[in-house]
């Protein structure tokens, strides 16, 4: 058994990955000013950051590393109140940590700035409610993937769920990042925006998200874990 300081810091690690490769593929493609990766290459680094991470601390902390997840733990019972509090703490604080490691790093000018440290906004004339909807809906497929493959029910899975989480994330990106950035994670939004100080449509990367998860666990928990059991 781990301790709750050794969960924390693996979440911490885990969600500051996630930030500072994600939010830097960003930074980097505005730097090379299209001639790298684009999309994709954002794409990948967050997933694979994400499928990478999980695979190291996925036996310590269930390597959640999104408040999305946990709150999904929350509306089925899995953790309390507290834990779920801590979790979040140790989140938000690897993804302020990561944004603000990006900004000291890299070329101010020609990097950090016109990518906005990696800050997810929405594309002009995409209104906040849609944004809000197709956030939650990726997200939702998110938690879900997360909860079927680290069933306590399906051992032959755990394995690969950091891979399959990692995957979703990188269609989620795919899809949502030309139309709102495509965060799935309030950790993901908030760090950059702190770092930033750009705010603007902040809330969609906390509601959406949030909805998704909350739901997506709700889902999991009545269509088959209590069925189960």
């Amino acid at each position: 058994m781990y301790t709750t300081s050794q969960k924390l810091v693996a979440e911490f690690l885990g969600t500051f990955a996630l930030v500072f490769f994600g939010a830097g593929a960003i930074c980097t493609e505005r730097f090379l000013q299209g001639a790298g990766g684009g999309i994709l290459a954002t794409a990948l680094a967050s997933g694979l950051a994400i499928a990478v991470m999980s695979v190291a601390f996925s036996h310590i902390s269930g390597a959640h590393f999104n408040p999305a997840v946990t709150i999904g733990f929350w509306i089925t019972k899995r953790m309390s109140t507290m834990e779920v509090l801590g979790y979040w703490v140790a989140q938000m604080l690897g993804g302020i940590v990561a944004a603000f490691c990006l900004k000291a790093i890299l070329p101010r000018e020609e990097a950090w700035l016109p990518a906005i440290g990696g800050t997810p906004d929405l594309v002009r004339d995409f209104t906040r409610l849609p944004a809000m909807g197709l956030e939650a809906l990726i997200t939702f497929f998110l938690v879900l993937v997360y909860f079927s493959t680290t069933s306590e029910d399906n051992i032959d899975s755990r394995s690969l769920s950091g891979l399959a989480v990692g995957l979703v994330y990188s269609v989620g990106i795919l899809v949502a990042a030309p139309f709102t950035g495509a965060a799935l994670n309030p950790a993901r939004a908030f760090g950059p925006a702190l770092a930033a100080t750009h705010w603007t449509n902040h809330g969609v990367y906390w509601v959406g998200p949030l909805a998704g998860g909350f739901l997506a666990g709700l889902v999991y928990d009545v269509l088959y874990a209590r069925k189960q059991s």
